[in-house]
């Protein structure tokens, strides 16, 4: 089995790698900061169910312990309601990358309209076509 990601469905954004106008990049970038908020959302309601059934586990840990349950049920019971704590907590890092994402791609779109939307305008305006992004790069 391996411990790749591997993207499923047609959830990823299409973007063509030929693509790299103004307007497309953009959209890119925009769509990625959204993955980044809605991976954000869905961890911390996944943080919350850990932690709702950490607390359940811990009293049933509880409840068996005050019923004189064989003691090694008692402690397995109580080191399931840890370990789904610890997970709980150990997300809060994957909360934060996707926190960072977000920002860095805000960031960068914002950076990317201020430096080139003026050109971008002024070329729509002009009515003449552009030639293809990569055209006048130094090589």
């Amino acid at each position: 089995m391996s411990a790749e990601i591997v993207p499923r469905g047609d959830t990823l954004p299409a973007v063509p790698d030929s693509d790299l106008g103004f307007r497309s990049l953009g959209a890119a970038v925009t769509l990625l900061a959204a993955r980044a908020l809605l991976l954000k959302e869905k961890i911390w309601a996944l943080q919350a169910h850990f932690r709702r059934n950490a607390d359940k586990a811990s009293n049933m840990s509880e409840m068996c312990d005050a019923a004189e349950v064989d003691p090694r049920f008692t402690a397995l019971i109580m080191e399931g309601s840890t370990s789904l704590r610890e997970v709980a907590e150990a997300s809060g890092d994957l909360v934060n990358a996707a926190d960072e994402m977000q920002t860095d791609a805000q960031g960068f779109k914002d950076a990317h309209e201020d430096e080139y939307g003026g050109i971008y305008e002024v070329t729509q305006v002009m009515g003449v076509q552009q030639p293809k992004p990569g055209f006048n790069e130094v090589k």
